[in-house]
């Protein structure tokens, strides 16, 4: 008997039988009573039994139409029910390829597959497909009648592919115009070749898990050119203004320390956060109006010198100031030039008749002599203080190795006259001569000392002289300052060797800049002017002050 037959509708005449049986029952399990109270049991009985019998049928009709709703299909029937069991154990398949998460009160003996059905689980954790269509192979598809599937062509004259080979391409194509993102897919998943990142082969996400690192860094290596990102703050001498023109900025090595000292004689120190800047000290020097000061590199010293014969060294862990000078052997009137080198070990003062002065900062003692053939008018260290820069009315720059205490190579600086400014990189592979004319050269120390020349850049747009000049610690800005004119200073954007446009900043003044300094990270630009103001700027580039 089939699955249709046993669940055809039962026709008006065997429902009449059927009803004319269950009251034949009902009479004779009933006691005889009255017949008004048989009739009316009668009519009870009679509305239940059919409303059952349609609540039945309506079972019977909604299982055929819509599946076993009500009796759902069940597994590993006794052999009374086998015959049932063919006839629509045809109509399903168990599925058992696919992987379940055991619980953890389940029976493991229970969950156990075979090595067939393991192998299957395993594929599907592999990305492979649950399900082929073995119609697909056997298909043949004409790609060159169509237009829209010629674009999966891979030769010109290829037509017919097979079903497989045309999913296949269908896909590949749809991922190279919808590639998504490089890590949202696993390394099986990379399309047409593409190897994953070092980072997903060293770990990928795992190790991004394993970290409290930031994720997203800006880089600091490089520095966009034309527009530089920066913002105001306030003054960084805003507690104690001074009363004359500022001649020096210097930040300590630990960026939060800045020096200020002018003509006024007072040093001035500054705890810099951009929002208070805290004043800390202030020294008064009676007999010595103050032309530059600045920390040794290593941060121990003050070293301040001004228009005499001597010079200051200030004590930061004592305190204490010490008065050294003159030097013995010399007869300088001034010693207020002076530069120290990376290692902090010497400080070279500019002398009188082209003579370079070497004092030792342990001993405050004259260490050596350099003598060049013109007036020196600048210089500058490089090499970690191995090598001194230097410049002066010859328009000539000397490269002095102080190991040997001689000259390793003397050049002309490009159009200059008279060399008025110096500096070097701190990693000494460029340097920057700047002229009485306004005229900054930058140069590759490599190619300078092999006998080229020819600066790699000449900034010409100040036309006052030079006298200050400084690059940050990573050499991507160089910073040109004249004393002669409002608003003259330049910023240059070094590995581009263009001049940032929206620097100095429109519709504000400057005043008469007079000396510049960065923070060891960059983070901070310090600019002192001759109205006693230490204007103070973020450059939103560096992260770190």
């Amino acid at each position: 008997m089939s699955f249709l037959s046993q669940n055809t509708p039962k026709t008006k005449g065997n429902k009449r039988e059927e009803l004319k049986k269950q009251y034949k029952d009902v009479e004779d399990g009933s006691d005889v009573g009255s017949d008004d109270d048989t009739r009316g049991k009668r009519r009870k009985k009679e509305k239940e039994i059919l409303q059952e019998s349609e609540q039945v049928e309506m079972k019977k009709l909604e299982n055929l139409l819509f599946g076993s709703l009500y009796s759902p299909v069940t597994f590993g029937k006794g052999d009374g029910e086998e015959e049932e069991e063919a006839d629509g154990s045809a109509l399903f398949h168990v599925d058992r390829s696919a992987v379940r998460q055991p619980l953890d009160y389940e029976d493991d003996d229970n969950e156990q597959l075979s090595d067939e059905e393991n192998a299957q689980a395993e594929g599907i954790r592999k990305g492979e497909a649950a399900w082929e269509d073995e119609e697909e192979k056997q298909m043949n598809i004409n790609i060159a009648s169509v237009n829209r599937l010629r674009k999966l062509r891979k030769e010109e004259n290829e037509g017919l592919i097979s079903g497989s080979e045309y999913i296949a391409r269908l896909r590949a194509h749809h991922a190279k115009l919808n590639p998504g993102t490089d890590w949202a897919r696993p390394d099986s998943q990379v399309i047409d070749g593409e190897s994953s990142d070092d980072g997903n082969q060293d770990g990928g996400v795992d190790d991004v898990l394993r970290t409290n690192e930031d994720l997203v860094v800006k880089s600091g290596a490089k520095l966009c050119a034309g527009l530089l990102e920066y913002s105001k703050l306030v003054d960084a001498n805003a507690a104690d203004p001074s009363n004359g023109p500022i001649n020096s900025v210097h930040f300590h090595q630990n960026a939060q320390l800045l020096l200020t000292a002018g003509l006024d004689r007072r040093l001035r120190f500054f705890q810099i956060d951009g929002k208070r800047n805290t004043k800390i000290q202030s020294i008064f020097l009676e007999d010595c109006p103050i032309r530059k000061a600045a920390f040794l590199p290593n941060g121990s010293q003050v070293i301040v010198s001004g228009r005499r014969k001597f010079f200051y060294s200030f004590d930061l862990e004592k305190a204490t100031f010490d008065k050294i000078g003159p030097l013995v052997g010399r007869e300088e009137r001034s010693l207020e030039y002076f530069e120290v080198s990376q290692d902090s070990n010497t400080i070279a003062f500019v002398g009188n008749e082209g003579y370079i002065l070497l004092v030792s900062t342990k001993t405050k003692e004259l260490i050596g002599t350099l003598k060049m053939n013109g007036s020196v008018r600048s210089l500058a260290f490089s090499d970690d203080g191995k090598q001194l820069l230097s410049s002066g009315g010859d328009g000539q720059v000397y490269v002095w190795d102080l190991r040997t205490m001689k000259c390793l190579y003397k050049g002309v600086d490009e159009g200059s006259t008279c060399g008025t400014s110096l500096c070097s990189s701190l990693n000494g592979a460029l340097f920057a001569s700047g002229t009485d004319r306004g005229i900054v050269n930058i140069y590759k120390k490599s190619e300078f000392v092999g006998g080229k020349r020819k600066p790699i850049k000449t900034v010409d747009n100040l036309t006052s002289k030079i006298d200050f000049m400084k690059f940050n610690h990573d050499a991507q800005i160089l910073a040109i300052v004249s004393t002669m004119n409002k608003n003259s200073v330049k910023l240059v954007h070094v590995p581009s060797l263009t001049v940032f446009s929206n620097w100095p900043p429109p519709n504000s003044t400057m005043h008469y800049p007079r000396c510049l300094d960065f923070s060891p990270g960059s983070g901070f630009m310090a600019m002192g002017n001759a109205a006693g103001k230490v204007l103070l700027y973020k450059l939103h580039h560096y992260q770190n002050a």
